[in-house]
């Protein structure tokens, strides 16, 4: 049964649409609304009451109904991969890995968000002892999504689902490229929710989304560009209204010398290549040690050799037409640097595919090096040693991901990059992992999606404090004695002038 006693969300508005197309062909697949600021007020002035009856509901209320969300995702996973495919171009085995990762993450939000956020008791300490101090974690209220057309399930339900598990409404806005995409999760939630608008999709142009960020939303978490993100911040700081920003990357691989090369070019061009490169997490630089640099380079020329974008290649076709001539600017610029290229060249950038791209020496300054590709190319640079591949590594102003491979130093090199994320002999592993957050440093953004804090960054920290006896001392009173400031002072000297507090 579902809940209705609250505003319904009026449909009187412009009726202009948007198409959205197949990137493998262009055709048209269909026609979506091209949602209005007025609507996008009406659907989170509905969404926050919808917050309301969804907190009422208790954790375990809101367990079970986002568990059968999973459970009807599930029964629906080769019509959502198949969605997924048609919008972005990517081929049907990653589509249905993206929905499978996406699903695992909705089980883990609903599954650990009665425990991750259940309230806490903290000491109250010896001056407060008569004193219970307790801290609940509060949902926002209403939260709305932008989410990218690269990974149009996996990366907004990483906000979506433990936003969701955390109490809140959403108010989701997908990329005007994965419109059908973002229809299909809001069908499959209206078959299980028992409360009206608590998961909206407002689809539109950038237009729409910028509405989004101008409403009433209790907080705004963002999947883009930097330079996008950064309007968002701005845009949503005019009223104190909070962000998570997911932006790009300029991801490394390092190898050191005691790598298990031939595994660590076959994952590296995985990274680099899948999904057309379309990847913010995927490899963009290869800085690999001297010892070890032929053997790799040879690998990862042969294999990469082997691979190719088309109908029936590895890889789809460019999502966002726009993004070739970014792609083949920074390839034109590397090959100006003096790049060598290993594997492909400028005229692997096709009208709408991106054959595989691998340049070697290409000087740090261009921007095949400073810049997000967003494209099936890599780079790839020979360093003394680790000292300057770390250096180089983190010689980029974003901070998102990095894969290590080292058979005994992983650890040691992970932890001084300067990033959110860190794979050891292994890529992107992180992203499949519920339990962990996700997220970057520097232009990569701020805020996290993922694990308890993806569900923390969803809720506010209430703190209680309650008096559970009374005792002859007063200090919080205009009546206050001199024997009450002496005690205060004594009390202090005992516990911090030598450390014990």
């Amino acid at each position: 049964m579902t809940i209705t006693d609250q505003p319904a969300i009026s449909a009187a508005s412009a009726d202009s649409t948007f198409a959205s197309f197949d990137p493998k062909t262009g055709t048209e697949i269909a026609r979506y609304r091209n949602t209005s600021a007025a609507e996008v007020d009406a659907a989170v002035a509905a969404a926050k009451q919808a917050a309301i009856l969804w907190q009422n509901l208790g954790a375990a209320r809101r367990k079970t109904v986002l568990k059968a969300w999973g459970t009807v995702l599930t029964k629906n996973l080769d019509a959502l991969a198949a969605t997924i495919a048609q919008e972005t171009g990517k081929p049907l085995s990653d589509a249905t890995l993206e929905a499978t990762l996406a699903i695992g993450h909705l089980g883990w939000a609903a599954g650990n968000a009665a425990k991750v956020l259940a309230p806490q008791r903290r000491p109250s300490g010896l001056l407060m002892f008569n004193v219970s101090s307790r801290v609940e974690r509060v949902p926002l209220g209403v939260v709305g999504v932008i989410g990218p057309w690269n990974y149009p399930v996996f990366t907004p339900m990483g906000s979506i689902a433990y936003a969701l598990a955390a109490g809140n409404a959403v108010v989701f806005k997908p990329s005007e490229f994965t419109p059908g995409v973002a229809m299909f999760l809001q069908e499959t939630f209206d078959e299980v929710t028992p409360v009206e608008h608590l998961f909206t999709v407002v689809t539109g142009l950038p237009e729409t989304g910028r509405a989004l960020t101008q409403s009433a939303v209790n907080k705004v978490s963002f999947t883009g560009s930097t330079r996008t993100a950064k309007k968002v911040a701005a845009s949503c700081a005019e009223r104190m209204v909070p962000v998570v920003l997911e932006c790009g990357g300029k991801d490394p691989v390092i190898v050191a010398a005691d790598a298990n090369v031939k595994k660590a070019a076959e994952y590296a061009l995985w990274s680099a290549m899948s999904n057309a490169g379309q990847t913010c997490i995927g490899a963009e630089r290869v800085y690999v040690v001297n010892h070890v640099a032929d053997e790799f380079i040879a690998e990862i020329t042969a294999l990469a050799k082997s691979i190719s974008a088309g109908p029936s290649g590895n890889y789809g076709p460019a999502t966002m037409p726009s993004q070739l001539g970014v792609i083949a600017s920074h390839i034109n610029d590397a090959k100006e640097h003096g790049a060598k290229f290993l594997v492909g060249g400028p005229e692997s950038v096709t009208e709408r595919y991106v054959q595989p791209v691998i340049m070697l020496d290409v000087d740090q300054s261009s921007t095949a090096i400073t810049e997000e590709t967003f494209g099936p190319t890599l780079t790839i640079n020979r360093v003394a040693d680790i000292n300057e591949a770390i250096r180089l590594a983190n010689a980029t102003s974003y901070g998102l991901g990095a894969s290590v491979w080292s058979k005994r130093s992983g650890r040691k090199i992970a932890s001084r990059l300067q990033t959110g994320m860190v794979s050891i002999n292994s890529v992107i592993a992180f992203a499949a992992i519920a339990a962990v957050p996700f997220g970057g440093v520097k232009d990569s953004g701020y805020g996290r999606i993922h694990g308890p804090e993806g569900l923390l960054e969803f809720t506010y920290p209430r703190t209680i404090v309650k008096e559970i006896f009374a005792i002859p001392i007063a200090f919080t009173t205009f009546k206050r004695t001199k024997f009450a400031d002496s005690f205060i002072k004594k009390m202090v000297k005992l516990l911090h002038s030598k450390g014990l507090g």
